[in-house]
């Protein structure tokens, strides 16, 4: 979550009419796309408010909001990795872009890997922050957390401030983070096989303490092709960040480290 919810004026903004979603984005800046993906129970504002100004500079920005997310009413279908990768695809294909660099945190992060793996030809770079692309990626102490969570733990804080001031039906709320919820607790594998497979570069930043598992974020890096040594072969193009006394919440508030990190990636 930032620092301090903010919301900088888009150039454009509007609702996209994808899979029976009106899907909620906004653009920002001028440039080469990039596609953000927020993560879960969040909104444009909160997740990205106050780096999209430093990526604008340089960038045309397209922040989407998913399925039952802040602008973007619920529909009558369950939520899945696969149903919002789809609508992510869905929503290049509306704003006539045939190819993106993704920048995804959290549930954002693996919708990203997700649509990736289906529509390779879509990402030119994805950076992929906190996330995991299976389940067994969190740590079991992360998994049990959120397997005990309930719609009245968030009650008292910015996710629903920002679901009340933007959802079109503020009382759906219960019944949006009960849907979220069952998603987050359903098993999720992207596939190391596909994965594997693709050939874009990947920018990894995580947290030292996180929630996610060292030993599968190293596979993930390694299935970009990291590891290397990298004094004596071709170093590669993917690259793996690790920011030190960061959690999966305060990682997304340091704004300068993030950039400083992002920004040479995108160049």
């Amino acid at each position: 979550m930032a620092q301090e919810i903010t919301s900088p004026k888009p150039l454009k903004s509007g609702y996209a009419p994808v899979n029976g979603l009106k899907l909620y984005y906004e653009i920002h800046g001028q440039g080469q796309p990039l596609l953000l993906l927020h993560g879960s129970f969040m909104t444009i504002s909160l997740n990205w408010g106050q780096i999209i100004p430093e990526l604008a500079k340089t960038r045309q920005v397209i922040a989407v909001e998913m399925q039952g997310h802040g602008h973007t009413a619920d529909i009558d279908r369950p939520i899945s990795y696969q149903a919002m990768a789809e609508d992510a695809a869905a929503l290049l294909g509306y704003l006539k872009i045939d190819s993106t660099e993704v920048l995804g945190y959290s549930l954002g992060a693996t919708i990203g890997l997700q649509m990736a793996a289906e529509h390779p030809k879509l990402v030119k770079k994805l950076i992929f922050i906190s996330s995991a692309y299976k389940t067994e990626g969190w740590t079991k102490a992360t998994r049990d957390q959120i397997a005990m969570l309930k719609p009245e733990f968030l009650v008292n804080t910015p996710l629903k401030t920002e679901y009340d001031k933007f959802a079109p039906d503020p009382k759906h709320w219960n019944a949006f983070i009960s849907k979220m919820l069952v998603f987050e607790n359903q098993h999720f594998d992207v596939g190391i096989e596909k994965i594997r497979k693709l050939k874009f570069p990947i920018l990894m930043i995580n947290g030292d303490n996180d929630g996610v598992e060292f030993e599968h974020s190293a596979e993930l890096y390694r299935a970009f092709g990291g590891g290397v040594m990298a004094d004596i072969v071709a170093p590669p193009r993917s690259q793996y960040a690790i920011l030190p006394g960061k959690s999966h919440v305060t990682l997304m508030m340091d704004t300068p480290a993030l950039t400083s990190i992002i920004l040479p990636f995108l160049k």
